[in-house]
């Protein structure tokens, strides 16, 4: 207990100290550290809105998600096209997609404020252990001035989950959801069309259970990253014909189920790998 209460304290302060008097918009994706500072902005008393970008990298399912957590905090959702698809650096996707992606968003979201005459402070839910990672969509959080609390309060996953729980969360223990188009490789253009592929092969496997899950993107074949549980459903009948059949409707010609499972982040490690 008194542990939870040292976290709630923290981060408390930090995000008063981030918004000051201003009014807070906070980048909210529906994962747990975005939810965390939407629900920790809110208990601070301070005005809050909730920015979700919308687009074709965004799944359906996301979104739904989103705006069911929202309404179960009791917060405003504006939904923001950032149109991130049109920036040629994004659709590029050289390894460096995320900032463009979050500039566009950070950017449309100034401009929101601005529309409605608020003095307006964006939040967002970068936390320590995205610090060492190579996430070009934190020179974009720099370059708009967005603050990140939980950075401030010095919070790590584990903390993050903890205090989660303790404020009853309804995805205290959801597991990490990047954005569709991080299951294309680098240098891959990353197109809607694409997009609508991979997100159709990912919503079949939610349908089937088969969740956590990736669809990866390589040209005529989608790569499935599976849980090892997952791993052995998907390969017995009728469920390995079943994926066959949806990977045809999604537009490729062949289904891999790959033996290494699902690799988060592995396009950070190699990128930090040529850098070293």
């Amino acid at each position: 207990m008194v542990e939870i209460l040292d976290l709630e304290s923290r981060l408390l302060k930090a995000v008063r100290n981030a918004v000051g008097g201003a009014h807070a918009y906070v980048c909210f994706s529906g994962g747990i550290d975005s939810t965390l500072v939407l629900a920790a902005s809110l208990k601070a008393g301070l005005p809050t809105t909730a920015v979700l970008a919308v687009g074709p990298s965004l799944a359906r399912s996301e979104q739904a998600e989103a705006h069911a957590l929202a309404g179960h905090l009791g917060v405003e959702v504006i939904e923001l096209e950032a149109g991130e698809a049109e920036v040629a650096g994004y659709r590029a996707n050289q390894g460096d997609r995320c900032y463009f992606c979050k500039s566009s968003l950070y950017g449309v979201t100034e401009a929101l404020a601005a529309k409605h005459g608020l003095a307006g402070v964006l939040l967002n839910g970068t936390q320590v252990e995205d610090l060492g990672d190579h996430r070009p969509g934190l020179k974009a959080a720099q370059e708009h001035a967005v603050k990140s609390p939980l950075v401030e309060a010095a919070f790590r996953k584990a903390d993050i989950r903890a205090l989660a729980r303790a404020w009853g969360l309804p995805n205290a223990e959801k597991e990490a959801s990047p954005c569709l188009a991080s299951r294309f490789p680098v240098g891959t253009e990353v197109t809607p069309e694409r997009l609508k592929q991979v997100e159709a092969m990912e919503e079949f496997m939610r349908a089937k259970g088969l969740w956590p899950a990736r669809a990866r993107w390589h040209e005529s074949v989608v790569r499935l990253e599976l849980e090892p549980e997952s791993m052995a459903l998907a390969l017995q009948e009728p469920l390995r014909s079943e994926l066959e059949r949806a990977a045809w409707r999604a537009g490729f010609r062949f289904a891999a189920v790959d033996l290494g499972g699902i690799q988060s982040g592995s396009l950070s490690k190699a990128l930090n790998e040529v850098i070293a």
